[in-house]
């Protein structure tokens, strides 16, 4: 009898064990769902990007004549929410005009710089009128609105309220609101004291800021708090400004949301990325409880698999895409107004985490032929806009833009898949599976055609198909790692 050498014998193993689970796994999947109970609706503009205040930077980046951006925005969603914020959001400064000096920090400001980056105003830009005119002309050719941060952790509550009065004149119906500082949660590590720097803390510098605000712009909507993790900030401030008079106007709870990072975790793996992760509810249920005290919506503002700009491999390959999907999906049956993924220029995201992407460090070859960062739904390569793996994922999620959720009941067996159902404005309900194993899932679901296919030729390919079948028909098997949207054909 050969010898199998280990390589050998564990391709054996890992073939023999899933040829038992799909043994296992012989009875179909069931699925049931009551479309005469119906649960959220999703917003048509649900589906939404995320990008550095600092892109501003750069009049030409927004701008209505970057027509491979506005084509790649298009083509991922006729009516998305993009928003401006992130780690820069808190270091940049309003010109308002060619003559105008940058101002010294305000003296509640404790300046620190994490170890191994740059010092946070060493990094400062400007935002000038003609960006965000030109901002104004970009949303317009995309059909997007937009989410505006302005700079909380090193500027003060005029200056807030200077760079309001224009961005709400020029942007108009295209602002959504306002969001006045970056993962406060975060602020002790780079513009507060620690000792002092709490929930309370916050509110009292938010609210000073809003209220100069108001007074320029007493239109104004905001977006609020925007925290990296601290979900469990929400009950203080749904009570604290549920006792405020003349409370400001709350157009949203908002947070973050990574899977893991650094680039460096090892948990920064497809298996553990493709699989549930309790967070998500915890956070979705600490937010919504909030939202319900003040009459108002949550929206995970930022986030994506891996924080500090991604990892190569792990970020920019199809497992992510499978991973957006599910997510997208997931927040969209919890009843969230949106989900903002992040991305953008890798110059600018490397600038937010102090001039250096992490992830460069477990390149092998050429950093430049990579997306950067590696997370971005859609890269900047050349002189060319593309979209990446984990667009398609959002892509594929934005099918339920405008429709009613419900609740289901799945049965998946032993395979790793989810499934979400809806009810389309039109009154046709559709289905989305998610098969994130890599056994093939048999269902059977008479009256309901393919009418989508989300797949690669693997977990970390670069290339995504997403592909509308030629004929229609009705499937009895979810392929590995694949997704599938439903339609049904019942009358």
């Amino acid at each position: 009898m050969p010898i199998l050498d280990r390589r050998r014998f564990l391709a054996v193993s890992a073939a023999a064990a899933t040829s038992l689970r799909a043994f296992a796994q012989a009875k179909p999947a069931t699925l049931k769902f009551d479309p005469a109970k119906p649960g959220p609706t999703v917003p048509t503009n649900f589906i939404g990007l995320s990008y550095e205040t600092q892109q501003l930077s750069d009049p030409t980046f927004f701008s209505p004549h970057n027509t491979g951006l506005i084509a790649q925005f298009r083509e991922l969603a006729p009516n998305g929410v993009l928003r401006i914020g992130g780690n820069t959001s808190d270091v940049g400064w309003w010109r308002a005009t060619p003559t105008s000096k940058q101002p010294p920090l305000p003296g509640n400001v404790v300046l620190r710089t994490p170890p191994g980056e740059k010092s946070p105003m060493d990094l400062s830009y400007a935002v000038t009128p003609e960006a965000v005119i030109n901002l104004r002309a970009f949303l317009d050719a995309t059909g997007w609105t937009c989410l505006y941060g302005i700079n909380l952790g090193s500027s003060t509550p005029a200056r807030a309220a200077e760079e309001a009065i224009f961005v709400a004149k020029t942007l108009g119906g295209k602002l959504e609101y306002f969001q006045i500082g970056n993962e406060a949660d975060g602020f002790p590590s780079r513009f507060r004291d620690k000792a002092t720097w709490n929930v309370e803390a916050y509110l009292d510098d938010w609210l000073t800021a809003v209220k100069a605000v108001r007074v320029a712009v007493p239109s104004a909507r905001f977006g609020m708090p925007d925290v990296a993790s601290h979900t469990a900030w929400f009950p203080t401030i749904a009570d604290k400004l549920g006792a405020i008079s003349n409370c400001p106007t709350i157009a949203a709870l908002t947070h973050h949301y990574y899977f893991t990072g650094p680039p460096s975790n090892p948990k920064a793996n497809l298996n553990d990325l493709l699989k549930t992760n309790p967070r998500v509810e915890k956070d979705a249920e600490l937010a919504r409880d909030a939202a319900q005290k003040l009459h108002t919506l949550y929206r995970m503002t930022e986030g994506n698999s891996c924080y500090r700009g991604g990892k190569p491999g792990f970020s920019d390959v199809f497992g992510a895409a499978l991973w957006s999907a599910d997510y997208c999906l997931l927040l969209a049956s919890l009843g969230y107004a949106g989900v903002n993924l992040h991305g953008g220029d890798g110059q600018m995201v490397a600038n937010s985490l102090g001039g250096h992407l992490p992830g460069d460090d477990l390149v092998t070859d050429d950093p430049a032929t990579h997306p950067h960062p590696y997370y971005t739904p859609i890269a900047h390569i050349g002189d060319k806009y593309i979209a990446e793996p984990v667009s398609f994922g959002m892509k594929f999620a934005n099918n339920f833009a405008g429709a009613t959720m419900h609740s289901i009941d799945f049965a998946p067996g032993s395979i790793n898949a989810t499934a979400y159902a809806a009810t389309l404005a039109t009154g046709q309900p559709i289905i989305a599976i998610i098969n994130k194993d890599s056994a093939p899932l048999p269902v059977d679901l008479s009256g309901y055609a393919l009418a989508l296919t989300l797949s690669a030729p693997s977990l970390t390919s670069t290339r995504v198909s997403l592909t509308e079948p030629s004929t229609n028909r009705e499937i009895s098997t979810v392929p590995p790692y694949t997704a599938v949207l439903l339609r049904s054909t019942r009358p």
